[in-house]
């Protein structure tokens, strides 16, 4: 298991910070995202660290809320108090966890290979948070835990992290039938040739779907050719395709060249990078996928629907026969 701080700087990963301040490791996560309460740092490989000034934000925070105050209003104080500039207000509601719904439950039965007890964990994450919540707080970061435990320890994992993937897999696709339904704007996704893993293309699927896009989803390991003739049937106002391995630019510029004829190209996944340069026609997509997610859907939005269907269905010119 990955250690839970950094002892040279002294700050600390979200779970001891939980232990401290007696706030759950989710609640945390939402308050920082919704409030901006939190303010971690990131290693080189993209872990959250927080500090002490992040303990005493929260601990304020807690006295504001055993005073009464809603938990935006709390944080608004907080900030102020602490760091002169108020957090920006959030309508929405925290969601509250039901009675043991909680990640630790979840990744302790994944871990253990226990089919019941991770569903039943998963059950309950999903009846007491939005999915949002539950993807990128809880499910992510699993992930993304799981494969640096690969990295320091080896195949020892391997096991683990092929059984939760599997498992965590299922769910979402069930949680996505009837996804290409509707009459919202259509997004083709798919994953590179050779690549295997599409969890991550999945959540931004239910993403789009959150915000009145039809998915037609291709799944892993998607030739180029397939990927064209689906565009072609489909004619999506959007093309995803994720890769984990970094781009070789001179191997997929031709393929990617082809496929962008019939719709707008976005490559995401952890083998693309903000910063990057476009690629045969293709633009990325970063950020955690409900936000991407987001983004797309407010740039449609503001492009008009007309726009995104003329995009769609009219091939450009050197749109293959």
């Amino acid at each position: 298991m990955a250690p839970s701080s950094d002892t040279s700087s002294g700050q600390i990963r979200i779970g001891e910070l939980s232990r401290r301040v007696g706030v759950s490791s989710e609640l945390l996560r939402a308050w920082e995202r919704r409030y901006g309460l939190l303010s971690p740092s990131r290693t080189q490989g993209g872990l959250r660290l927080y500090s002490e000034d992040d303990e005493r934000r929260v601990l304020r925070m807690l006295e504001h809320l055993a005073a009464g105050v809603s938990a935006a209003e709390a944080a608004r104080l907080t900030r102020g108090e602490l760091d002169g500039a108020p957090a920006p207000v959030v309508d929405e509601p925290l969601e509250t966890p039901v009675s043991g719904a909680t990640g630790e439950h979840l990744a302790r039965a994944l871990d253990q290979l226990d089919e019941t007890a991770a569903n039943a964990a998963l059950d309950r994450l999903l009846a007491g948070f939005a999915l949002e919540t539950v993807v990128t707080d809880i499910v992510l970061p699993y992930l993304r835990e799981i494969g640096e435990r690969w990295q320091q320890v080896g195949d020892t994992v391997v096991a683990q992290e092929h059984f939760a993937s599997a498992l965590l897999r299922g769910r979402l696709l069930g949680l996505a039938r009837g996804w290409g339904g509707g009459y919202g704007p259509m997004a083709l996704l798919g994953c590179f040739p050779g690549e295997q893993h599409d969890l991550g293309l999945i959540c931004f699927g239910l993403a789009l779907r959150a915000n009145g896009w039809r998915v037609t989803f291709l799944g892993p390991d998607t030739p180029f050719a397939a990927i064209t003739e689906a565009a072609r049937r489909v004619k999506p106002a959007l093309i995803v395709l994720t890769t984990l391995t970094p781009l070789d630019r001179g191997a997929v510029e031709e393929d990617l060249a082809a496929i962008s004829a019939y719709a707008p190209v976005a490559l995401a996944g952890a083998g693309v990078k903000e910063g990057d340069t476009p690629v045969g026609g293709a633009g990325f997509l970063t950020g955690d996928p409900f936000t991407a997610a987001a983004r797309v859907a407010a740039e449609a939005s503001a492009s008009g629907e007309g726009a995104v269907r003329r995009r769609a269905t009219e091939p450009r010119p050197a749109a293959p026969a």
